[in-house]
């Protein structure tokens, strides 16, 4: 069973997100900031990370960054609502960051069951 780190500090859309990748065979872990997913990320082993790009105190970018410091070969999926700058300007950085996959929200069930599937099967 392939494990998923999801990071967004909207804990409605975090639990969203598990139970849909629960539901398809994905064994799933929350983190509701960039600081307790950076932690749980070095604590465990993680098939793929999933971040949201706007949230308090580390946003997705630095997390991103964080991560590819770390582990160059590390599978990310950035997502984000947007903000002042809109979705396509934050996702456009997740992507030059390292990012496999970008998506905007609200997420649909089949596109992020595609981008996981399509990024888990990268080498």
């Amino acid at each position: 069973m392939q494990n998923i780190l999801v990071i967004d500090d909207d804990k409605l859309m975090c639990l969203a997100l598990a139970k849909i990748l629960i539901s398809a065979g994905y064994n799933v872990v929350q983190a509701s900031d960039g600081e307790e997913g950076l932690k749980l990320y070095r604590s465990q082993d993680f098939d793929l990370v999933i971040t949201d790009l706007i949230m308090p105190d580390k946003e997705g970018i630095q997390i991103i960054r964080e991560l590819r410091k770390e582990n160059s070969r590390i599978r990310i999926i950035a997502m984000s609502a947007g903000g002042r700058g809109g979705a396509t300007d934050y996702l456009k950085w997740a992507r030059l960051m390292g990012a496999k996959q970008c998506l905007s929200k609200p997420i649909k069930r089949e596109d992020l069951l595609d981008a996981v599937q399509t990024v888990l099967a990268l080498p």
